[in-house]
């Protein structure tokens, strides 16, 4: 007789439980149903939702031009994906940063409508009372700090964040008070990596790190960089697994071969 194997769950509570055992996390972006399944099959704690879609999967230059709308239906495929990871979805630029309410109300759509478990925004004290609100109604919000890509205009570049003191001593600030009202982890990053070990050592709460060195609680990486699918791509944080840009190219020039030759498809792949 066959027994189905349990898969339980990852939930906030899980991800903070890891912090208090020194048990590092992993995450890595996802926006489909099936890399979502594989990711997930992998053991993967955290499937991030990023809307670093619209880089990767869009092709835009900036995260800017997504929507609500787009990221719902990413969430939502990747929530169909997974049984096991937390699935964690960032809302997109122009819907949390005005009044709590509207702020409010894009959490709860996306809640309802995605699937998603958590959800992530970027930003510090400027924020946190439409991130309260958030947290008060029940959803569980990851915070980010350091490069915070929605804000790139601001930043004008993608440079490594809060290398100047005053910079570094308001995002500890920040941290602390993402942490006070209620974020149960915050992403780090690019940030030196001294900086984020002193974050991560004053924090109860998990931090996970991208570009901000080994001192964080886990990592995370967009799963397109790391696979080697981003081509013309690797920062100095960046370490690929894979060189899949060039290996769909092989295969893909081999099948284009294939059905010009006539060698696709053969006796055996026809009914």
């Amino acid at each position: 007789m066959s027994v189905n194997k349990i898969i339980k769950r990852v939930t906030t509570n899980t991800i903070l439980g890891m912090k208090q055992k020194g048990e590092k996390i992993s995450m890595l972006t996802a926006y489909d149903f099936s890399t979502a399944r594989a990711l997930d099959e992998a053991g993967l704690d955290i499937l991030l939702v990023g809307d670093s879609a619209a880089n990767v999967f869009a092709g835009y230059e900036t995260t800017l031009p997504i929507t609500l709308d787009h990221m719902i239906y990413h969430a939502s495929a990747v929530a169909r994906g997974t049984k096991r990871a937390l699935v964690l979805v960032d809302l997109p630029f122009g819907e949390y940063q005005g009044t709590a309410e509207d702020a409010f109300k894009a959490a709860v759509r996306m809640m309802k409508e995605s699937g998603a478990h958590a959800l992530k925004l970027e930003g510090g004290i400027e924020i946190a009372e439409n991130i309260k609100k958030i947290i008060d109604a029940g959803i569980p919000v990851c915070g980010h700090l350091g490069l915070t890509p929605q804000a790139i205009n601001k930043f004008g570049t993608f440079g490594v964040r809060a290398q100047e003191e005053a910079e570094a001593q308001k995002l500890k600030a920040d941290a602390l008070v993402l942490q006070e009202i209620g974020c149960f982890a915050i992403v780090l990053e690019k940030i030196p990596a001294k900086l984020a070990e002193e974050v991560s050592a004053s924090l109860a709460i998990p931090t996970v790190g991208i570009g901000a060195g080994s001192g964080c609680d886990g990592q995370v990486l967009v799963v397109n960089d790391m696979l080697g699918f981003t081509k013309d791509f690797k920062p100095k944080f960046l370490r690929q697994y894979m060189q899949l840009y060039s290996s769909v190219v092989e295969a893909a020039s081999q099948y284009a071969a294939d059905v010009k030759s006539g060698n696709y498809p053969n006796e055996q792949e026809q009914y």
